[in-house]
C-alpha cells in the first residue's frame, strides 16, 4: 500500500489514535454497539429452543455439567477438579514468575529458547515454555493441534524459505521484513486466502443447513397445526421436558421490549459511532443495523445446529462491503474495520445469548434472569476489555508489533483484509495473487473432502483454518499445543478415566496461572521495574566475535 493511499485511507489518523488508545472512547464504542445482538434474538428464543429444538451443543454441555454438580458424585468430583486446577494454577504462575527474571531485553528468556537449534529458531521452530499454549493444546482436539503443526511446517519449513530465495526477483531485496510488498505480503495474504476459503465454505454449508432446517420446520408446522398454534406441548414429551418448557415459558420477555430496545440502541449508536470513527458514516451504520438481525438469526440458528459461530465471517463480509463502499479516498480501511467490529459484536452476542438460553432451559433457570445476567456481563465486558487492552498497551509498548511478546497477529490480518477490500489486488506482491487463489481453492477442497469422507476419516484430515494460522505467526505455539496433546494422550493411555475427569482442570490451571502473571508483570513494567537478567543464545561464531569484542 503506497504512502499516498495510506494517508487517504485514514491510516495516518489511525496511527495517531494508536499512540493514545483513548480508553473512554473505546468504552463508549463498546457500550453503543454491544447490546444490539442481545435484543435482536430475544423474540426468537421460543422458536429456537422449544419449537425447533436446536441442540446448542456448548450450552447443553454446560447445562449437563451444572446439573451434575447437584448430585453427590458430581459435587465430590467438582471439589477434586477445583483442587487440581488450583495446584496447576500455582505451578504455572510460579513458572511464569521464574521466567520473568531472564527477560531483561528483546529476544531474551526461555520464550526464545532455540530448542531445535538456531537455524530452526530463525524459522520460528522452537518450544517457548508457555503454560498457556500447553494448556490450550490439552483442551483442543488432536486434529486442530496437528493441523497447526502441518501449517507451520508447510509455511515456515518449506514455502517461506523458497520464496525468500526469490528475493530480488519476485520482490525487492531492499524491502524491510515488515513490508507487505515483500515476504510478509505472502505470509499475510496467503493466510487470509485460506481463512476466507474455509470461512466461505463453512458459511455456505451452515447457511444451507439453516435454510434446509427452516424449510423442514415449516413443513412440520403445516402438517401439525395443533403444535404450530402454540398449544400445550406434545403428550409424548417426558416429564422433564414438560417441566423445562413450562419454566422456560413462565417468565416471558415481551417482544415489544426487544424491538423497542433494538431500535433505541440502534438510533443512539448511529448518532454516536460516527463521532468516534469519522470514516464510518451514519448511513453505513443504518444499513448494518437493518441487515444485522437477519445475520444474527442465521448465526444463532447455525450455531444451534453445528455449535459453530461464524461471527468472524460476517465481520469479514462487513470489512469488504463497507470498505469498498467508503473507498480509499474516504478512509475505507478504517471504516471497514470499524464496521467489522460492529457486525461481529451483534452476531456474536446473539449466538452467545441463545446458547445461554439453552443452558437456562436445561437447568430450569428463568429466561429473564439469563437475559439480565448476559446484559450485566456485557456491560462489565464493555469496561473490563478496554481496560485490559489499555494495560497491555501501556505496559508492553510493542503490542501488535511482529516478533514481539504480543504480536496480535489477527489485528494485522484484519487490517490487510480491509486494505485488500479497498485497494484491490494492487497491494499484493508478484505471484502472490496466484498463490492466494491456489490456497483459497485448496481450503475449500480440503473442507469438501472432510465432509465427503465422513466422520470416521475426517478426523485424520487437517483443518484449513488451523493450517492458515501459523502462516504468519510461526510454529512455536503449535509445538507447545502439540506437547499439550501429547501429555493428554499419554495420560489417557495410562489412566483414561482420570485424564477425562481432570484433564480440563489441569489445562485451565496452566492457562490461568500463566495468564494471571500478566497482571503483576504489567504492574512491574508500569512501575519501571525491569528484570535483572537477559538470557540469550548465540551461535559459536557470533559468540567468538562477542568474546573478542569484550576482550578488546
Amino acid at each position: 500500500m503506497s504512502p499516498e493511499i495510506a494517508k487517504q485511507s485514514g491510516e495516518a489518523n489511525a496511527a495517531k489514535n494508536i499512540k493514545d488508545p483513548g480508553l473512554g472512547w473505546m468504552i463508549g464504542f463498546l457500550f453503543v454497539v454491544s447490546f444490539l445482538g442481545l435484543f435482536s434474538v430475544v423474540p426468537l428464543r421460543k422458536i429456537m429452543i422449544i419449537d425447533f429444538k436446536l441442540t446448542y451443543p456448548s450450552g447443553t454441555a454446560t447445562a449437563h455439567l451444572i446439573n451434575s454438580f447437584h448430585t453427590p458424585e458430581g459435587a465430590k468430583l467438582a471439589k477434586k477438579q477445583v483442587k487440581a486446577l488450583g495446584k496447576f494454577f500455582c505451578y504455572s504462575f510460579a513458572w511464569s514468575f521464574f521466567q520473568w527474571f531472564f527477560t531483561a531485553g528483546d529476544g531474551c528468556g526461555f520464550a526464545n529458547f532455540p530448542t531445535f537449534g538456531l537455524k530452526a529458531y530463525e524459522q520460528k521452530f522452537y518450544f517457548d515454555f508457555s503454560g498457556t499454549y500447553v494448556g490450550v493444546g490439552m483442551i483442543c482436539p488432536y486434529i486442530i493441534n496437528v493441523s497447526l503443526l502441518v501449517g507451520g511446517i508447510l509455511s515456515w519449513g518449506i514455502m517461506w524459505p523458497l520464496i525468500d530465495n526469490r528475493k530480488g526477483d519476485w520482490f525487492s531485496a531492499d524491502l524491510s521484513k515488515s513490508s507487505l510488498h515483500g515476504l510478509q505480503g505472502y505470509q499475510v495474504f496467503i493466510a487470509i486466502a485460506m481463512i476466507l476459503g474455509d470461512g466461505l465454505y463453512n458459511f455456505v454449508k451452515v447457511l444451507g443447513r439453516t435454510l434446509i432446517g427452516l424449510y423442514n420446520q415449516c413443513c412440520k408446522k403445516d402438517l401439525d397445526p395443533v403444535n404450530s398454534a402454540g398449544d400445550d406441548p406434545s403428550p409424548s414429551l417426558s416429564y422433564d421436558e414438560k417441566r423445562r418448557t413450562e419454566m422456560f415459558l413462565k417468565d416471558q420477555i415481551p417482544a415489544w421490549f426487544a424491538v423497542v430496545g433494538y431500535v433505541a440502541v440502534a438510533i443512539i449508536s448511529a448518532a454516536t459511532v460516527p463521532h468516534i470513527f469519522h470514516q464510518l458514516k451514519w448511513y453505513y451504520i443504518v444499513v448494518i443495523y437493518i441487515i444485522a438481525p437477519i445475520l444474527a438469526f442465521c448465526n444463532a440458528y447455525g450455531c444451534g445446529l453445528t455449535d459453530w459461530s461464524l461471527a468472524s465471517t460476517y465481520g469479514k463480509l462487513a470489512i469488504f462491503t463497507i470498505g469498498a463502499w467508503a473507498g480509499a479516498a474516504h478512509g475505507g480501511v478504517l471504516a471497514g474495520l470499524a464496521a467489522c467490529g460492529v457486525m461481529m459484536n451483534i452476531v456474536s452476542t446473539a449466538s452467545d445469548l441463545m446458547q445461554d438460553f439453552k443452558t437456562g432451559y436445561m437447568t430450569l433457570a428463568s429466561p429473564r434472569s439469563m437475559f439480565l445476567s448476559q446484559f450485566i456481563g456485557t456491560s462489565m465486558g464493555c469496561i473490563i476489555s478496554p481496560c485490559v487492552f489499555w494495560l497491555f498497551y501501556k505496559a508492553f509498548g510493542n503490542l501488535g508489533v511482529p516478533g514481539s511478546q504480543y504480536p496480535a497477529p489477527y489485528a494485522l490480518v484484519y487490517r490487510n483484509m480491509s486494505i485488500l477490500g479497498v485497494d484491490g489486488v494492487s497491494a499484493l506482491p508478484k505471484y502472490c495473487l496466484i498463490l492466494c487463489c491456489v490456497f483459497f481453492v485448496g481450503a475449500i477442497v480440503i473442507d469438501l473432502i472432510r465432509d465427503l469422507v465422513g466422520k470416521k476419516w475426517s478426523k485424520y484430515i487437517p483443518v484449513p483454518m488451523a493450517i492458515a494460522i501459523p502462516f504468519y505467526i510461526g510454529s512455536y505455539f503449535a509445538i507447545d499445543m502439540c506437547l499439550g496433546s501429547l501429555i493428554l494422550f499419554i495420560w489417557q493411555k495410562l489412566n483414561r478415566a482420570n485424564a477425562d475427569a481432570f484433564g480440563s482442570a489441569v489445562a485451565s490451571g496452566l492457562i490461568c496461572g500463566d495468564g494471571i502473571w500478566t497482571l503483576p508483570s504489567s504492574v512491574l513494567a508500569l512501575a519501571g521495574i525491569r528484570p535483572p537478567i537477559c538470557m540469550k543464545f548465540l551461535s559459536r561464531a557470533t559468540n567468538t566475535k562477542v568474546d573478542g569484542f569484550l576482550e578488546s
